[in-house]
């Protein structure tokens, strides 16, 4: 796994692989001179269908002889890449985790039911701000 995510040119416009750029919202990476170039060279634009944006989790997936090019995100905005990536049940779920951090109340059962889910721990935190530790204890 690398902790960069990756901008990725794919073949076809019926790809699965990771999220259209456009899907995000604003990511400060598509306004760079590095970014704007690769887009250039390769004749497409940042609203291109071929263009998906994969979270560092799903680098592996990336075909060998797809043209990509590493871009760093902040926090919120791979966070909005991994909200969009997710299956929509999970999606679903995660808005209810990202609602968790105003309210406390059924905060155990939530936190059971995304872990129950496949939500991972560390994503349950991220999302909900508890610390990793009270996520892992919820699960058992």
């Amino acid at each position: 796994m690398t902790d960069d995510a990756y901008l990725v040119l794919v073949n076809g416009t019926g790809s699965t692989l990771g999220v259209p750029p456009s899907a995000v919202g604003d990511l400060a990476c598509m306004d760079t001179p590095a970014v704007r170039a690769w887009l250039h060279a390769f004749g497409v634009t940042a609203n291109s269908p071929q263009l998906r944006l994969v979270p560092p989790e799903a680098t592996s997936a990336v075909p060998e002889d797809a043209e990509r090019l590493p871009v760093p995100l902040g926090e919120e905005e791979l966070s909005r890449v991994r909200h969009q990536t997710a299956p929509r049940d999970l999606a679903r779920l995660e808005d209810e985790l990202l609602a968790y951090r105003s309210t406390t109340d059924g905060r155990d059962a939530l936190l059971t039911r995304a872990l129950a889910a496949g939500v991972p721990a560390h994503r349950v935190a991220e999302l909900t701000g508890e610390d990793l530790a009270v996520v892992e204890a919820a699960a058992r």
